[in-house]
């Protein structure tokens, strides 16, 4: 895939996540948090979408090693110290709970496919963990 083609689908599943996200929108559920944790929150969330892009610029630019490492400092299981996840954890459901996990277990299987060096497989495995965040955003909003 060229680094035109690269773009294209990047942008095109930012645009299919915008779509669904605003389609969605008034039938998630309200996860009352307090205003700090709301503020910790989408920061986190920022945080994952900015490792996302670096990701998929790594892999663009055929550097594996660095988007495996972004994958699993930053959003996967060995980030969630950093995340303060176990001060949030408390206030979600046990599905939005669930369904983050799932997206940190995602994100350290993409971080293992990366470090064998085949885009590819590394793109497929990418999705696992975009998926993750669009069943969550889906269903639950803090606002």
């Amino acid at each position: 895939m060229t680094g035109t083609g690269k773009r294209v689908l990047a942008g095109t599943l930012l645009l299919a996540v915008t779509s669904l996200t605003q389609a969605a929108e008034e039938s998630r559920e309200l996860v009352q948090l307090p205003e700090m944790m709301q503020q910790h929150m989408m920061s986190n969330m920022r945080d994952h979408l900015v490792a996302i892009n670096e990701i998929m610029l790594s892999i663009a630019s055929d550097d594996l090693d660095r988007a495996a490492d972004i994958a699993e400092n930053r959003l996967g299981m060995s980030s969630l110290g950093s995340h303060g996840a176990s001060h949030l954890a408390k206030f979600m459901p046990e599905d939005m709970r669930s369904k983050g996990t799932a997206m940190h277990r995602a994100a350290s299987r993409f971080a293992l496919t990366a470090q064998e060096g085949e885009p590819l497989p590394a793109y497929r495995a990418l999705t696992a963990v975009t998926t993750a965040c669009v069943t969550c955003h889906s269903s639950y909003r803090i606002r």
